[in-house]
């Protein structure tokens, strides 16, 4: 690692870390959450406590210590400069945006916040404001960013490994808990993925495009739009 510093990434590291619990604790009331549901949904949240409190912390206290290369066996050893720039310069920035975007999310969602895949409770609203206006699921789009940059930002196939897992996981859960809010908010959530599709140009996800169609036609919207397969 030729760029930045290790032990300057690795104190940043922990400091983010640090931001994201007191984020989580003061916006939604609670640090940890005991994961419910179904074997997916039990397995994709304790993989996601385990890769944000535990590996995020010990690559952060291996990074301070300088002993990364050492430590891994997965390290890659890029020799051309640029290669090493880019990877460290995009990780860097993936990183940082991927906790600024689930802080974020956290901030906006308050008591409304559950695991993934949870099914809403009685009482919750349909949050579709801040980055939910932007993004679709700004939590598991912010837990990917993290892990595919600290996997360019230290260049380890392990990490690499974990965001391929990562994104094995989080799919068919986001399949699963679209369908729960389809279920719990019906008419609401199928407007609000219209709006998202139209500011985006019509499409947000292979296999769900439709045409622009003004939200102010229900009974349209719903004749045209098969919201189980987006």
């Amino acid at each position: 690692m030729n760029l930045f510093d290790q032990r300057i990434l690795g104190i940043a590291i922990l400091f983010l870390l640090g931001m994201l619990v007191t984020v989580k604790r003061v916006a939604t009331g609670s640090i940890l959450d005991r994961p419910k549901g179904n074997l997916l949904v039990q397995l994709v949240n304790i993989f996601n406590l385990f890769f944000l409190l535990i590996v995020n912390p010990l690559a952060a206290i291996v990074m301070i210590t300088r002993h990364l290369a050492k430590i891994d066996p997965t390290h890659i050893t890029i020799k051309e400069l640029w290669i090493l720039m880019v990877l460290e310069i995009a990780g860097l920035v993936l990183y940082v945006a991927g906790f600024l975007l689930m802080a974020w999310a956290l901030i906006t969602l308050r008591r409304n916040y559950q695991l993934g895949g949870s099914t809403p409770r009685f009482g919750d609203k349909m949050v579709i404001d801040g980055p939910y206006r932007l993004i679709r699921h700004p939590m598991y789009t912010a837990a990917l960013s993290i892990s595919l940059g600290l996997a360019s930002l230290i260049q380890s196939w392990a990490f690499f490994c974990v965001f391929c897992i990562y994104l094995v996981l989080i799919l068919p859960l986001i399949l699963m808990e679209e369908d729960g809010l389809r279920k719990a908010y019906s008419l609401r959530l199928l407007i609000h993925a219209v709006k998202s599709l139209n500011s985006a140009g019509g499409c947000y996800s292979k296999g769900c495009c439709i045409k622009r169609i003004p939200v102010r036609e229900p009974n349209k919207l719903l004749q045209q739009t098969n919201f189980s397969r987006c």
